[in-house]
């Protein structure tokens, strides 16, 4: 019996041991997203920067393997949008619609013809 009670205690050792050490991956790189479009409501930034910034992060997401995170092509297109940029604005409105089809009545209502 003493022998069973090492082998349980060794083995709750091991497997807390492996857990201590998992760190979660995260599945998106955000880096710094929240605060640029937070910089570009309050007008702390330009329509032009807001887009430099999430074409870094987008390709960030690319280099790194990760998915682009969900609203970046979205957030891209209605910047492309306003500054007269059609084609490029209906490529990433496609683009959120096809790596995120629940998106898709969003998007259908932000390019709807009025």
């Amino acid at each position: 019996m003493a022998y069973l009670n090492k082998i349980v205690a060794g083995a709750t050792v091991l497997l807390l041991a492996g857990c201590a050490n998992h760190t979660p991956q995260k599945l998106y790189t955000w880096d710094g997203y929240e605060d640029s479009v937070y910089h570009y409501y309050t007008n702390e930034s330009s329509a032009q920067e807001q887009i430099a910034s999430l074409q870094k992060l987008i390709e960030m997401s690319r280099s790194s393997n990760k998915p682009v995170p969900p609203g970046v092509h979205a957030q891209l297109g209605m910047l492309y949008s306003n500054t007269g940029n059609a084609d490029m604005a209906m490529a990433e409105f496609n683009a959120e619609k096809t790596q995120y089809p629940e998106s898709a009545s969003y998007i259908n209502f932000l390019t709807a013809k009025k």
